[in-house]
């Protein structure tokens, strides 16, 4: 374990506030458990809203200066923070692989770079951003919202941090983080590394806690400006209701059940073996996985055949090994989560192609989870509409385009969506017409630029680049300026 590690949990009990680490006033501890072996790693002290309350307190207090203060000062901070993860790339990858599993090559590889990636994707907005700009006499003036609650999920930690930190701080709006409770040692790490960046007094804070008690909390209160959440559908309908009565700004960014159709003249060869993967990136807990692969019915033997294939070559074991694909599930609420949408898949009469609910044998410790892929769903069926948040993929049968796009549009999210095909002409008129955030035509590379954010039950409003940026300003017209 390296010291910032050991330093991360030995501040468990204690919140990030006006630039200082103080201890958090709760009496309730919340266990951070290693989900590859159920070992104890931290207690965190559950923070109150009298935390809350002081850290709001001092990013109001430190707002009036951030907002005023020059492009190239905030410039200079993100360009220091944006250092400081890549020179703590390999603790932070292992913290990641500590608190919520993760296959250490996937969180050196995907979540560390895409977290530092984010701050890059706003210096490069920022560096640019014209927040004055003229329509006949009068002036269009972008200032920052104000103090932004953040709340981050458990699953992809510090790149849902940094997703929306960073461009929080650009706008020269401050900020105060709630982390998921349940992989918050990634987040202690961040605050000191924002600190040790030189961050101002109160432009950045932090409190652990429960979605109850700090979330419910940050929703409700009268002096932040804009809440952003990350997570569940609940979460986020809480969330809104909480903020409803001071009429805030509120962004989120929640479930999916994202499709990923193949055309009848993609490479099949190619492309299911990413689907599949893509599927299962994180172990499946990611919100955009493309979890419903929708293929021509004739072809349905063959793209069995080649997930089956795939999946057989998944290793499933330790995550702190380099040659782990998947580790465990991320906890055990999760856990029995995907047990369960695996039982009813089963119960609904879907065809198993691979896996099932057996933990593999060898890793009884810990959360581990079979790789499953169901084929001859129905879009009628729980496992196509429900968001399962683990490694579990469905491949539905169509047969024509028109079908395709139907199926692809049956649910209540639309956060991503995939099109694979020769035809290009072809694949864009598909990605045109599903009804989701962002489509990926063909497994493009990832573009931290490129708007992210949903449809319908998936949420609203959107993340990374010059979009996400806007959501922490506001829009000021000035008639007769010039």
């Amino acid at each position: 374990m390296t010291g910032l590690i050991a330093q991360a949990i030995a501040r468990s009990g204690d919140a990030y506030i006006g630039g200082a680490w103080v201890p958090a006033s709760g009496a309730e501890r919340l266990p951070v458990i290693n989900p590859a072996n159920g070992a104890l790693v931290a207690e965190i002290v559950a923070g109150t809203s009298g935390d809350l309350d002081r850290a709001v307190a001092a990013a109001r207090a430190a707002f009036p200066a951030f907002a005023a203060s020059p492009v190239a000062e905030r410039l200079a901070l993100l360009e220091r923070i944006h250092a400081l993860i890549l020179e703590r790339a390999e603790p932070l990858a292992q913290v990641l692989t500590l608190e919520m599993g993760a296959a250490i090559t996937h969180a050196r590889a995907a979540h560390v770079p895409f977290a530092a990636a984010h701050v890059q994707a706003a210096i490069e907005v920022l560096r640019d951003y014209a927040f004055l700009t003229m329509r006949g006499t009068t002036a269009i003036v972008r200032e920052p919202i104000g103090v932004a609650g953040l709340i981050t999920p458990w699953n992809w930690p510090l790149y849902q941090i940094t997703a929306k930190v960073a461009p929080a701080l650009a706008a020269g709006c401050t900020v105060v983080l709630k982390p998921s409770e349940l992989s918050p040692l990634s987040a202690l790490m961040f605050a000191q590394l924002v600190h040790d960046a030189g961050a101002p007094a109160g432009v950045f804070n932090l409190v652990n806690g429960t979605g109850s008690e700090v979330g419910a909390c940050m929703a409700a209160h009268p002096d932040i400006d804009m809440i952003s959440i990350t997570g569940s559908n609940r979460a986020g309908v809480l969330v809104a209701q909480g903020a409803a009565p001071t009429v805030k700004r509120v962004t989120q960014e929640l479930g999916g059940k994202s499709p990923n159709v193949l055309l009848p003249d993609a490479d099949f060869a190619r492309v299911v073996p990413l689907g599949v993967m893509a599927a299962f990136r994180n172990v499946g807990q990611s919100c955009s996985a493309p979890t419903r692969m929708i293929v021509p019915r004739a072809r349905l033997a063959q793209v069995e055949a080649l997930a089956r294939e795939t999946v057989e070559s998944i290793v499933v074991g330790d995550p702190t090994q380099e040659s782990t694909t998947l580790g465990p599930i991320a906890n055990q609420a999760q856990f029995q989560r995907v047990q369960t949408m695996i039982a009813v898949g089963i119960e609904e009469g879907a065809k198993l192609v691979c896996g099932g609910l057996r933990c593999p044998e060898q890793h009884t410790d810990g959360l581990y989870a079979h790789p499953t892929v169901f084929s001859e769903v129905s879009s009628a069926m729980r496992i196509a509409q429900e968001e399962i948040f683990g490694p579990v993929l469905v491949i539905i049968p169509y047969d024509d385009i028109d079908e395709a796009v139907a199926i692809a549009n049956d649910t209540v999210f639309g956060l991503g969506g995939h099109v694979q095909g020769t035809d290009l002409a072809q694949a864009r008129s598909v990605a045109l017409r599903i009804r989701t955030g962002q489509v990926h035509i063909n497994h493009p590379a990832w573009d931290a630029h490129a708007p992210f954010g949903g449809y319908r039950r998936s949420g609203n409003g959107r993340e990374y680049g010059a979009f996400g940026f806007e959501e922490y300003l506001e829009i000021k017209a000035v008639l007769g300026f010039a």
